[in-house]
């Protein structure tokens, strides 16, 4: 069985300027690097942005995404979030078929149990959200499945390093 690599999450501060995302992405197209996700938003500071990026490969790999976001002009910090204690979330929204009252029932208790959140309903289907680990939405998405997911929006995760003790 081939081994899946692993998920990095890498946190970019950038300058808040025009085409800053597409040099970015262009440098992981360039180079045949693969982005899993990416979320793009202002800070604090309207001066800057943060974009998180979720990509695979080994640390070689990773090793060299750094040095080539590190070099591009608008780049003001890189960090890999992976194997340090950080804070992340995603939010997905998935409508479900849900044709029976038994189907409706049973992923009412499914959504309470994964606290998500009902968002609309109709006699066919229902939409959720949910939000948090990616791995637990993708526990979620895998549990729904059997029920037929008629469409699906997932935000990518975002990140930041977890508050440093003193």
């Amino acid at each position: 069985m081939m081994e899946t690599p692993e998920k990095h999450t890498i946190s970019v501060l950038v300058e808040n300027k025009f085409g800053v995302l597409a040099r970015v992405a262009g440098l992981f197209s360039g180079r045949g690097y693969n982005i899993s996700s990416l979320t793009v938003h202002e800070t604090e500071d309207p001066r800057f942005s943060k974009m998180t990026i979720v990509t695979t490969g080994d640390s070689a790999i990773l090793e060299q995404i750094d040095k080539q976001l590190s070099k591009l002009i608008d780049v003001i910090r890189v960090e890999n979030l992976t194997g340090s204690h950080f804070i992340e979330r995603e939010m997905a929204l998935i409508k479900i078929k849900t044709p029976t009252r038994e189907d409706r029932s049973q992923l009412m208790q499914l959504v309470e149990i994964f606290a998500g959140t009902i968002v609309s309903v109709s006699r066919e289907e229902i939409g959720v959200e949910i939000a948090g680990k990616s791995d637990r939405i993708d526990n979620f998405i895998e549990l729904v499945r059997d029920f037929g997911i008629v469409e699906m929006a997932r935000s990518g995760r975002v990140g930041i390093i977890r508050c440093r003790k003193i």
